[in-house]
């Protein structure tokens, strides 16, 4: 691997093979020592291998990304064995989206073989710079799809987390994958000493980066301020049968079975429901069953779901806080939709030839631009709807305080998959960031209390259903990266370039 490869069999499947053992360093396998040899090798053949301005440059990161994306999301082809209209397209979701996503990998190898990168430490610089810029692309263009990046492989290592309050996902993203190649330069035409001096360097960027993490977590636990709730949050989790969606169940059947798992008691209460739940009427229909929650909750309940809405004939995924006499007291409608499973691209097209969105229905959801705090009482949360907890960066648009992120999901779509797995990730990572407790409640998913430094305080595993109480979280202030967001990416941007200059100038 360390020469150039002639044997074409060889050199479309070295690539491949690494993003396939790349993608076990993510959630659930959290392997991330992986990480510091396929990277590293990665690079390495990438060096040996690409040739300036050709496809031979850009089918190398392809390959990886293929791989890599192919083996941790195929998953989401499980969405569509629910209706037969869909059941024809698994196989090619298997192979397209892997290779679509894959285009990004390939766009940054095929840019890095612009700078005739060579075996030396600036090339690592300049690797890694690429290669983050074209994640924080994938994250952003046309909605993105910030899934996986290579930094959720930290996700079981809550002292390494830590630093996203102060830099978040993508900053990180960008120095993991710089550590990643680090051990690469063991193969750079370098002095012995330099060599050990770049080792010596990695692992104490790691201890110091590990001893911070630890600080910030003892000083929350030790330091930060406990509050006492005066209403309790109960976090309800069924497991209601996803094919719900097609059957047209009777919402009554459905209502009686959270009331049961609810188990409504005199004290203050909010209830927390995952997203959907109530799959075939919309909220304006729901005073039909009034009499079901009137009779079982009381007024000092206030009642927290997901349910789509109808305004203004558009229709939206929204999450609303009720009274028991199902008064709507608050309403978010959700901002970042799924494609394809809320929305279809290009529908005017699509429509004409049988297709429409995965979820119940043939009309799109409409998304909103909206998102305020909402509050309960003398609790204030911020509203994330399934997906949305996977953006990074200014969740938050109105700048207002608030104590809690509050998701509602329903991830029943993806079965007992790692998919559901993977998505619970992105919670730990958005607490961190943001410095708050996180309430998530789903369907055929996890969901968990987790505290501002990202420990799981409790949790229910997607095959099960349960209830979780919240009666007291301990209070932070607002991180650094919560105020900023993702332009602190930018700042390390133009930190690499300088970087980058100066070991050039050194080595001239």
């Amino acid at each position: 691997m360390l020469k150039k490869i002639n044997n074409k069999f060889l050199f479309y499947l070295i690539p491949f093979l690494l993003g396939i053992i790349t993608s076990f360093s993510l959630p659930p396998y959290n392997l991330f020592l992986l990480n510091f040899f396929t990277f590293s090798f990665f690079f390495i053949f990438f060096l040996s291998n690409f040739k300036k301005n050709t496809w031979k440059s850009f089918i190398i990161g392809w390959l990886f990304g293929f791989g890599y994306f192919l083996t941790n999301i195929y998953w989401i082809t499980n969405s569509l064995t629910f209706e037969e209209i869909f059941k024809p397209l698994i196989p090619i979701a298997l192979l397209l989206i892997p290779l679509f996503l894959g285009l990004f990998y390939g766009l940054a190898t095929y840019i890095c073989s612009f700078f005739n990168l060579d075996r030396n430490y600036s090339s690592i610089l300049i690797f890694a710079l690429v290669l983050s810029v074209t994640e924080f692309i994938r994250g952003t263009i046309l909605g993105g799809f910030p899934w996986n990046l290579i930094a959720y492989s930290w996700s079981q290592n809550l002292e390494f987390l830590q630093i996203l309050k102060l830099i978040g996902t993508y900053s990180f993203n960008l120095l993991s994958i710089t550590l990643f190649l680090v051990p690469a330069g063991i193969f750079f035409n370098k002095s012995q000493s330099s060599k050990i001096i770049l080792i010596i360097s990695l692992v104490f960027l790691m201890v110091i980066n590990f001893y911070y993490g630890k600080s910030v977590i003892n000083n929350y636990n030790n330091k930060a301020q406990n509050i006492n709730l005066d209403t309790t949050i109960k976090i309800i989790s069924p497991k209601i049968e996803i094919d719900r969606f097609f059957k047209n169940e009777d919402p009554s059947i459905i209502i009686n079975e959270l009331i049961k798992l609810s188990k409504p008691s005199l004290e203050n209460t909010i209830f927390v429901f995952p997203e959907g739940i109530l799959t075939s009427i919309f909220l304006e229909d729901i005073y039909i069953y009034k009499n079901f929650f009137k009779d079982s909750f009381l007024e000092n309940h206030k009642i927290l779901l997901g349910i789509n809405s109808n305004q203004n004939s558009k229709i939206y995924n929204s999450m609303v806080v009720l009274d028991n006499n199902l008064n709507v007291l608050n309403k978010y409608n959700k901002n970042k939709l799924v494609p394809f499973g809320e929305f279809l691209p290009l529908e005017n097209i699509f429509s004409k030839i049988g297709l429409k969105k995965i979820t119940q229905g043939y009309v799109s959801f409409s998304s909103s631009n909206d998102r305020k705090i909402l509050q309960i009482n003398n609790i204030k949360f911020l509203p994330l709807i399934c997906y949305e907890i996977i953006y990074s960066g200014r969740l938050n648009k109105s700048g207002e305080e608030f104590n809690f992120i509050i998701n509602i999901s329903e991830d029943g779509w993806f079965g007992d998959s790692i998919g559901p797995q993977q998505h619970f990730s992105h919670s730990i990572f958005r607490s961190i960031e943001e410095g708050k407790n996180l309430i998530r409640s789903t369907n055929g998913g996890i969901s968990a209390y987790i505290d501002a430094t990202g420990k799981v305080k409790n949790k229910i595993k997607s095959t099960e259903k349960g209830v979780i109480e919240v009666k007291s979280y301990k209070k932070i202030s607002n991180t650094f990266f919560s105020t900023q967001g993702n332009k602190i990416f930018f700042y390390f941007l133009f930190f690499y370039i300088i970087l980058i200059f100066f070991i050039k100038k050194r080595g001239r």
